[in-house]
């Protein structure tokens, strides 16, 4: 059965039990990491998951707590002998600098490297990303500081729908990719330019009609405060968990 796993859970800011947010949806023929930081291969190793299956990698933005791991999975790839293409979606703002970033890297000289193919997403709602006999994810233009992606994973034979914020101010957009989902991942960093508070979050999940939400993104280590669940349970009247670390979310 298919399953997303949270890799990380946390802000901008980590600590030592929460990275920065980034996910992966495993499958029984593709696995698709969302966002990449840190060390990705030893972060999927911990969470269980063979390198060797990635077959796909999905950019939500180009900020540095959601794509400055993307040289070093590349590079331990290499160096660990991948021979398999990877897939990497996003906007053109997004993929352009990342093939800035690997350009400074000179990585088109590394000998021997692996095929991998940049899928530029157009910046409107409900875009498809990719599609498997699995599952379907669909992208959508959310409301950041620069340009940004939520996303929402249908999966087929399961009936399931599974919605992601991404970093974000409240917006339609969040509503209408999130509709009717069974479970909504929804950041709550805070009630400023860019991004939404666990409140808010909630409000999002009660008009979209979820059946689940989990938080994310949120402040953690000496920068956590106040009962984010309870917050938005306050807007939402479904189950809140915060996302953890390792959580593993299955969809049967």
């Amino acid at each position: 059965m298919p399953k997303l796993i949270i890799l990380g859970s946390s802000n901008a800011i980590p600590d030592q039990k929460h990275e920065n947010t980034h996910m992966v949806v495993v499958g029984e023929q593709n696995t698709v990491l969302i966002d990449c930081v840190s060390s990705p291969i030893l972060r999927l190793e911990q969470a269980g998951v063979d390198f060797n299956t990635l077959t796909d990698l999905i950019l939500t933005h180009f900020h540095p707590d959601h794509v400055s791991g993307v040289p070093q999975l590349l590079m331990n790839m290499w160096l660990m002998g991948r021979r398999r293409p990877l897939n990497i979606y996003g906007l053109h703002y997004t993929l352009d600098r990342v093939e800035d970033l690997m350009g400074f890297y000179s990585w088109s000289e590394w000998p021997n490297f692996f095929p991998v193919a940049f899928y530029r997403l157009p910046s409107q709602e409900m875009t498809v990303v990719m599609e498997s006999e699995e599952f379907c994810i669909f992208a959508s233009p959310v409301r950041h500081m620069i340009p940004n992606i939520g996303l929402r994973i249908e999966f087929k034979k399961q009936n399931k729908i599974l919605a992601y914020s991404c970093d974000t101010e409240p917006c339609a957009q969040v509503i209408r990719l999130a509709e009717e989902a069974d479970v909504l991942i929804h950041e709550a960093s805070g009630g400023f330019h860019g991004h939404s508070s666990a409140a808010q979050a909630g409000e999002i999940a009660r008009q979209a009609e979820v059946a689940s939400l989990y938080l994310i993104h949120y402040p953690t280590g000496k920068y956590a405060s106040g009962d984010l669940a309870g917050e938005a349970a306050g807007r939402f009247q479904g189950p809140v968990s915060l996302a953890e670390d390792f959580m593993v979310l299955e969809f049967n």
